[in-house]
Order: structure tokens, then C-alpha cells, then sequence
């Protein structure tokens, strides 16, 4: 058996706020998905998917909120510079930095966000 992954999902309350996030992060994502349901983005074959939590309901049954942070998602950038540029990017579009660059003892650079669903998203170099 071959497996692959084939996508990551993340739910988001209002699409458009999610999309500007990720947008200002770096990825290129079409204006005219700003009012979808669905929007996926494909980046180097992986597909990240974003889904409005109010259709997520009505597909899953029984559906909990998510309590606590159960994934990293981690995007990487080609310096030092350009992670600590969109950080800064990124604060100053008023979202919450909730670890500022630093250099690691593993010989990365890194930070996290928050996106505006809460979820932690990791910046390395």
C-alpha cells in the first residue's frame, strides 16, 4: 500500500478574514474566493484546504469545537529576514504574534502567529 497526503484542512469562521491571513503570509490565493465555502489552494502538490466551520457542521455529525492546539502547521521561508519581515508583516496587520523570532538551538529561525481562528502557525528559516 502507497500512501500520500493529498491535503490539509483547517476550519475557519469567516473565509475571507482566514484568506487575508494567509494571503499576507504569502500564499496566492484568488480574490473571488473571499465568498466560498471551499477554497483550495495548491502549493508545491500539497493542497491546503479551507473550509467555513458553519459547512463543516452540517457534514459532520456530532460535531465539538476544538479546545487546545493539536497541530503545527509550519511554513517555510528562503531567510532569517524574509521570516522576520512577514512577522512584522503580519503584526502590524494587527494579528497576534505569540512567539517572536528567535534562533533555535536545532539551527532554525522561528516564530509563531496566530491565524485568526486561533490555530498557532509556525514561521521557520
Amino acid at each position: 500500500m502507497t500512501v500520500k497526503l493529498k491535503r490539509v484542512g483547517i476550519y475557519v469562521a469567516k473565509m475571507k478574514r482566514a484568506l487575508d491571513f494567509y494571503r499576507a503570509l504569502g500564499l496566492a490565493i484568488p480574490d473571488a474566493a473571499d465568498e466560498a465555502h471551499h477554497v483550495d489552494v495548491e502549493q508545491d502538490g500539497i493542497v491546503f484546504a479551507f473550509d467555513l466551520v458553519e459547512s463543516v457542521k452540517r457534514v459532520f455529525e456530532g460535531w465539538d469545537t476544538p479546545v487546545g492546539y493539536r497541530t503545527e502547521l509550519a511554513f517555510q521561508f528562503s531567510s532569517r529576514e524574509a521570516l522576520d519581515d512577514a512577522y512584522l508583516q503580519l503584526k502590524a496587520l494587527g494579528h497576534h504574534g505569540y512567539l517572536e523570532p528567535r534562533d533555535t538551538p536545532w539551527g532554525e529561525r522561528y516564530a509563531i502567529m496566530k491565524d485568526p481562528d486561533d490555530n498557532l502557525i509556525s514561521l521557520v528559516a
